[in-house]
């Protein structure tokens, strides 16, 4: 369900309204009085942002020195009104030269209720995009003298730009060079036992894109997930080529991406945006190729000494290299002394965060490292307790390789001038949550 908002109410820190307006007639003009005194001036802003008060419901946010406050009558969807909010300030950030607080208010009146009666409907929210509002809302907030110097841009058609599905790229783009750039960055999650036995394990991964195109193209992208590939061979009445398919989770899209085409032919269509911006993100939890593997080992020699062995194995391609690994490998509080000897890079003791700190700058692929230390510990006369081990973690950086298996299998280009592009594509996969436990 949408927001369906009776009213929107933006107040100072003193809870005085700024600015407010009535959208619908269920409710009265003077519900900012209950939402003074029962939230403001009970000091429970911080508690909850939504709130009950009667048979309405009161969704606020603190914007710099300002409270956005929005009060339905009616069950709504939350996270649909806050996303309203966070737009709604991102547009007027982009009047107001950047700046939103209570004097950016009291100097642009006009232009807030102008605004507020485009991008709300009886209650519903509408198109906020600053890219189409300042086609036909072309008047120009008061900046504040710190703000960046406003650019002139060329006004394209604004009905077409109003009406058309292409709110996000305005048109006359043109560039001498065509070129994209694509980038697959993905994060592994692992917990590992001591035994090696792996506990949790996931892929969280985003498509970057950074478009330099000119006029009005249109995007197609083929991955090597199992949904698309049998899309495909149903379509073309082929048996799917050999080879590894993904299965991915949580699919979440930028908006450029034609979701009826999707949903039809399972394959990434859209017209980009200029510039860089985020296509899709997604989650993977079956079949992660893990980067590295850690073998702990750690025995406690009486009450003073410890002794540590750690063996780091690559597991991704021998042409393939990690940039940047850190293992940090936790030690008593009462760490007095420690000496190491390590096959590759170098070792020190930390006692800021009490670990022992491995950084290898850079890491081949399909070889392995080991670190061996002697930690001396203070004696103590308290009775000994047994040691509770916080898990190993790793940072690292693998350029060219992908947890997930995910490939890009074609990107194509198509824009009536029919000029000819250049496309780049890069994979990268870093360390999440990576932990072994010891």
């Amino acid at each position: 369900m949408p927001v369906a908002a009776s009213a929107i109410y933006f107040l100072n820190l003193r809870g005085d309204v700024l600015i407010n307006r009535l959208y619908r007639d269920d409710v009265g003009g003077n519900m900012v009085d209950a939402f003074r005194m029962h939230i403001m001036q009970s000091k429970e802003l911080g508690t909850c942002p939504v709130r009950q008060i009667g048979g309405c419901s009161f969704l606020y946010m603190r914007i710099s020195n300002v409270y956005i406050v929005i009060v339905v009558s009616s069950n709504a969807n939350v996270a649909c009104a806050f996303k309203f909010v966070v737009e709604a300030v991102t547009l007027f950030k982009s009047y107001f030269g950047g700046a939103f607080d209570e004097d950016a208010i009291r100097n642009n009146f006009v232009l807030i209720y102008e605004l507020l009666d485009e991008i709300m409907d009886f209650g519903y929210p509408q198109n906020l995009s600053p890219e189409i509002l300042k086609l036909y809302i072309t008047q120009e907030g008061v900046r504040s003298s710190f703000s960046s110097k406003h650019v002139d841009k060329p006004v394209p058609n604004a009905t077409l730009q109003v009406t058309g599905a292409v709110g996000w790229r305005r048109e006359g783009l043109h560039y001498k060079k065509n070129e994209v750039f694509l980038d697959i960055v993905e994060s592994v999650n692992l917990l590992m036992s001591s035994k090696g036995s792996v506990l949790r394990c996931d892929v969280t991964g985003k498509i970057l894109m950074k478009c330099f195109l000119s006029g009005m193209p249109d995007l197609k992208l083929g991955l090597n997930d199992k949904i698309g590939l049998e899309k495909e061979s149903q379509l073309k009445s082929r048996p799917t080529k050999s080879g590894k398919t993904i299965e991915l989770d949580d699919v979440t899209f930028h908006q450029c991406v034609n979701l009826t085409r999707f949903n039809s032919e399972k394959t990434v269509s859209f017209v980009p945006p200029d510039g860089e911006f985020e296509l899709m993100k997604y989650r993977i939890t079956e079949g992660v190729n893990l980067p590295f593997r850690v073998l702990p080992t750690i025995k406690e020699l009486g009450r003073t000494r410890m002794e540590v062995n750690v063996k780091v194995k690559s597991v991704f391609g021998a042409k393939m290299f990690a940039l940047g690994v850190v293992i940090k490998i936790p030690v008593p509080k009462q760490t007095a002394k420690t000496s190491f000897q390590v096959t590759s890079g170098r070792a020190k003791y930390n006692p800021a965060i009490d670990c022992l700190v491995w950084k290898i700058r850079k890491f081949p692929g399909q070889t392995e490292s080991t670190l061996s230390a002697e930690v001396e510990l203070i004696s103590t006369i308290t009775e000994k307790k047994s040691l509770t081990r916080p898990p190993i973690q790793m940072e690292f950086q693998v350029p060219m390789f992908t947890a997930s298996g995910l490939r890009v299998r074609f990107l194509k280009v198509w824009e009536k001038s029919g000029y000819n592009t250049v496309e780049w594509v890069r994979y990268i996969t870093k360390a999440g949550s990576y932990e072994i436990r010891c």
